[in-house]
């Protein structure tokens, strides 16, 4: 059992309880406790003349007490802790993940705008909080694509000039949990366009695309065999493919029952956090619940 809990973050919205019933699942799997959170958003001032409008206490709550009831149908659940939070969510929720294996958050919450496909505190727990973050989009969204093959699948994206070990850690073992087949997306740029000296005029690649293929593979092979060794059971399989990393990783996350992807690392001239283009592309139009993984501390 894992001395870490899962913890999710509920507001009472249909995102938040898709969130919840995600994060039981996962709690489950991996013999943790429940921590179930609500972060209570009041003003700290009132106009004058105002009632000064007070937070109900954690015990009467009723978003947790909602949450509570909901679990309590819930056969064979996990152990579960309530807790009710006073303040900002964008900046209570990444906190959460200081102690917790996973953080578990709907696409969107009650507040924000309807259009959105991804509320502002979803992303900013993504971008900071020090635990992997799993978003629970809503249903019905559609990606193009081809149907893949029957059966669970959990699907990872692999940057073979800048692989991460903690996003293949965290696949390999949810990969694990679920008895579920790998998905290991490498996209690569192609097609390569050489430019002349004659302005305009474009030339055809000089390199041969089966033999990019070839060399993304083995690169690829060599990242994932000690996450192989350790998880001898699980079937992996290499997809070299070329074009938009992002647009890839959309359409293999159709009925795919997680897609596992990389924070973007500190670098010298961009110290902040950052989320990375293909994963904040991924996180507004997947189709699965996707998880962001932070880099290892030492990467940082």
């Amino acid at each position: 059992m894992s001395t870490l809990p899962v913890a999710v973050a509920v507001d009472g919205s249909e995102d938040s309880l898709r969130a919840l019933d995600w994060a039981v699942d996962a709690a489950r799997r991996r013999g943790s406790a429940l921590r179930v959170c609500h972060v209570r958003h009041y003003a700290a001032w009132t106009q004058p003349g105002a009632p000064l409008i007070m937070p109900p206490p954690p015990d009467e709550d009723p978003v947790l007490t909602d949450a509570r009831a909901r679990l309590e149908a819930t056969a064979d659940g996990p152990d579960v802790e309530y807790v009710g939070l006073d303040g900002a969510p964008g900046a209570l929720l990444p906190e959460l993940g200081a102690e917790a294996e996973l953080l578990v958050l709907g696409s969107r919450g009650r507040g924000g705008f309807a259009g959105l496909l991804l509320g502002s505190n979803g992303m900013t727990a993504a971008r900071d909080a020090e635990c992997p973050v799993v978003i629970v989009p809503r249903p019905g969204r559609e990606v193009e694509g081809p149907p893949p093959e029957p059966g669970p699948r959990v699907v990872v994206g692999l940057n073979v000039d800048s692989p991460d070990d903690a996003t293949l850690t965290l696949a390999f073992t949810e990969a694990a949990l679920r008895d579920a087949r790998l998905q290991v997306v490498a996209a690569y740029p192609w097609p390569v366009r050489t430019w002349t000296a004659a302005p305009g005029e474009l030339l055809p690649p000089a390199v041969d695309q089966a033999a990019v293929e070839r060399e993304i593979r083995s690169l690829a092979d060599g990242f994932l065999a000690p996450h192989r060794e350790r998880h001898p059971d699980v079937r992996v399989e290499p997809c070299p493919v070329p074009g938009d990393a992002a647009g890839q990783l959309v359409a293999a996350s159709r009925d795919a029952a997680l897609v596992v992807l990389g924070r973007h690392r500190r670098r010298l001239l961009a110290p902040t956090r950052m989320l990375g283009s293909v994963t904040h592309a991924v996180l507004l139009h997947a189709a699965s619940p996707v998880a962001v993984v932070p880099p290892l501390p030492a990467e940082e």
